[in-house]
């Protein structure tokens, strides 16, 4: 948790993937990543933007909620997800490390 009512997610985007999904854990430059492939390539920011989307999804929010930090030019992300709960927090923790919710 970071500022009040922000969460920080570390991501890492798999840009290009044959499937699209969100889960796993990665140990990327920012620590413990979840892992989100998507089927967009790296161009002009779409995979970013596939992420993000993703992510939003993935956390049952709605994708305004989910900005970029950091990480706009690189495969390992920052993202800060608005208003999150200890709902949020489980479902963040079940997608990168398998556990049950």
């Amino acid at each position: 948790m970071t500022a009040a009512g922000t969460l920080t997610v570390a991501v890492r985007v798999k840009p290009g993937s044959s499937r699209a999904r969100v889960g796993g854990c990665f140990d990327g430059p920012y620590g413990p990543a979840l892992v989100i492939a998507v089927n967009q390539p790296a161009v002009d920011g779409r995979a970013t933007e596939a992420a993000r989307r993703a992510l939003a999804e993935a956390l049952r929010l709605r994708p305004a909620a989910v900005t970029l930090r950091t990480g706009a030019a690189s495969r390992d992300k920052l993202f800060e997800v608005d208003g999150p709960g200890p709902v949020v927090d489980a479902r963040l923790r079940q997608l990168r490390d398998g556990s049950a919710l």
